[in-house]
């Protein structure tokens, strides 16, 4: 794999609580000017209004203040969009990664829905053999989210549930939140320094 293809990634936010996630590996892998094709679902607008408490009014603005001042190159999807270039396998990447992710973003996943942009690239990565990496926020869990979530683990998913640890004496929100964005960069191959391993 080149250089340039293992620099492209694409990262799916979608409505599930801990939209933080999504925007902090977002803005790791700009720092390191990775090419990040980002799909946001009309649920993860309404999380970052009533979990990050930002006017979604301007989702342009929104955008640019959360990652405009970073080196990497950003480019925004449509939901909608299957025109994009990662709808299409012959668009060669490195992986994708969807989080959070929410139970009904799973359950189109593992039924090959493709009813939106995001689950179509996931789709994508899945029949191509790409990384796909989801971190699953829900809880409690019935018999169709684990069967939902096997099932992809079955087709090649990494299944990284939103559970931090704490060996690393988290003292802020955001070492719980770096812990879990670099288990998942950790998960896709990308060097990060977000927290301190075990034995180091």
């Amino acid at each position: 794999m080149s250089e340039r293809i293992e620099k492209i990634m694409t990262v799916g936010i979608t409505g599930a609580s801990g939209g933080m996630y999504g925007v902090r590996l977002t803005q790791e892998l700009l720092r390191q000017e990775y090419k990040v094709h980002l799909v946001l679902t009309e649920a993860a607008w309404q999380v970052f209004k009533e979990e990050l408490l930002l006017d979604t009014t301007d989702r342009e603005k929104v955008i640019h203040e959360l990652f405009g001042d970073l080196p990497g190159e950003l480019h925004t999807h449509d939901l909608h969009d299957y025109a994009a270039p990662i709808a299409s396998g012959s668009y060669r990447s490195s992986g994708m990664v969807i989080i959070p992710c929410s139970m009904g973003t799973l359950s189109g996943m593992a039924h090959g829905a493709s009813g939106n942009l995001l689950e179509r690239t996931a789709d994508v990565m899945l029949k191509e053999k790409r990384k796909l990496v989801i971190v699953p926020r829900e809880t409690p869990l019935h018999d169709i989210h684990l069967e939902n979530m096997l099932k992809l683990s079955k087709m090649g998913a990494t299944i990284l549930p939103a559970m931090p640890g704490y060996y690393h004496l988290p003292k802020t929100i955001d070492d719980l939140i770096n812990f879990l964005v670099g288990k998942a960069l950790d998960s896709l191959g990308v060097e990060h320094t977000l927290f301190t391993r075990w034995g180091e």
